[in-house]
């Protein structure tokens, strides 16, 4: 991967947005959306970088990033409870100790 990301609907081949080095040539690792903001994705970078995308704040570049410095991340997972208005989201990381770290987002980014 070369760090582009595209935004396809079911219907077409063609995506609909994409962004071309988006995690400045890192491979993506994974991508998700969020369970409580249908505009709202996270992106992992082979760098241990966490890239959050808000498309109704910014549909041209991430509006946050934060680095996982002690280890390599292997994998995410989001976690959230879509049918409460609270907007609890969390990201489980996986490490590749092994190690499950879980943080949780900020309610900006949560709430929907």
């Amino acid at each position: 991967s070369d760090g582009s990301i595209r935004l396809h609907q079911m219907t077409s081949e063609y995506p609909l947005m994409q962004w071309n080095d988006s995690t400045n040539g890192q491979p993506i690792i994974a991508l998700q959306w969020a369970l409580t903001r249908p505009a709202v994705f996270f992106v992992l970078d082979a760098s241990s970088n966490i890239y959050i995308w808000d498309l109704l704040e910014n549909d041209l570049l991430p509006v946050a990033k934060q680095a996982i410095p002690s280890e390599n991340v292997v994998t995410m997972a989001l976690l959230g409870e879509t049918e409460k208005s609270s907007g609890l989201l969390g990201i489980a990381l996986a490490k590749e100790s092994g190690q499950i770290d879980i943080q949780y987002v900020k309610k900006n980014w949560a709430v929907p």
